[in-house]
């Protein structure tokens, strides 16, 4: 990211792989709830896709929460939060943290990145977290969506059972379900979060707007969190019906996009918008604000680790 003084000591690779992990588990934790009922609100309706009546049952963010504390308890809201957490861990590690890695690779060691190239590197590491960490996002998917069984029957007991299960009855491609439409969100959502950040950053550094330090990165947080969520929220949207289906239910990803606009109309690739940009806003301010003093802390202790004297 850019903000790195002359004489401030650069963070390593490590250090960001570390840090961006760290940060988003802590935005996770913060913002779960949100990401809960963004699920809930982006797969009402499914049923009317196959033929059933439809009933509303979630209306608006807070609305579906206090749904979901009133007939399922206060945990409900947190259902899937270890897969969201061990998805985070791998998969913001790789998306984030080696973003300036892959961005100086493209601008072979310049400093001055042109927006193809950090545009290039958000792809990049966006599509290379989506393949090593899809697995954690199907189980987490499958976690939240849980209330939509009857009798309150669970589709799995824990989170290794669901590894489990959907290994031994879809196959292994199961835990890979939706890889390809979460490749695109993600190229998406990097494109949009880093990018906007990292630019919103460097010309309110430029124009001395603001110092490198919490107002600056909040702000730039929140451009991100905004932008991120109008471009990617009907790619988001599908990637959840998706993954969150039944065997059969869609032969693809796009017959999942084309069934959701033929049932229920252009409007439904943005169901669950407002707590998505709740839950995006708040998460990016979150973790970019974490992720800068994670960085500085670290870069700090490994500074003063290597010159005790």
């Amino acid at each position: 990211m850019v903000g790195i003084k002359p004489t401030d000591l650069a963070p390593s690779a490590s250090v960001k792989f570390f840090g961006a992990g760290t940060a988003a588990c802590i935005a996770d934790l913060v913002t779960f709830p949100l990401d809960t009922a963004k699920v809930r609100l982006q797969i009402q309706g499914e049923s009317k896709a196959v033929g059933e009546a439809l009933e509303v049952r979630y209306r608006g963010v807070f609305g579906t929460i206090a749904t979901m504390v009133r007939t399922e308890g206060p945990r409900s809201l947190y259902n899937g939060l270890v897969a969201g957490l061990q998805r985070q861990m791998s998969f913001a590690s790789v998306r984030i943290g080696l973003y300036d890695t892959m961005k100086q690779f493209y601008t072979r060691g310049s400093e001055n990145a042109s927006i193809v190239a950090r545009l290039m590197a958000g792809c990049t590491t966006g599509a290379m977290a989506v393949a090593f960490a899809q697995p954690t996002d199907v189980v987490k998917v499958r976690f939240q969506a849980q209330a939509r069984l009857p009798d309150g029957i669970k589709r799995y007991n824990g989170t290794m059972d669901a590894y489990r299960t959907i290994a031994r009855d879809e196959g292994v491609r199961g835990l890979w379900k939706g890889c390809m439409p979460n490749i695109t969100r993600n190229a998406i959502v990097n494109c949009a979060e880093l990018v906007t950040y990292d630019i919103i950053k460097e010309l309110i550094l430029k124009y001395d707007l603001m110092t490198d330090n919490l107002p600056c990165h909040f702000t730039a947080a929140f451009g991100a969190g905004f932008c991120t969520t109008i471009v990617a929220s009907p790619v988001d949207v599908v990637k959840t019906r998706f993954m969150n289906s039944t065997a059969c239910q869609y032969s693809s990803a796009m017959n999942c996009a084309v069934t959701m606009l033929t049932k229920e109309g252009p409007t439904a690739f943005y169901k669950g918008f407002m707590p998505s940009f709740l839950r995006l806003g708040s998460w990016n301010i979150v973790m970019f604000v974490s992720y800068e003093q994670i960085k500085r802390a670290m870069t700090r202790a490994q500074q003063s680790w290597e010159s005790p004297f």
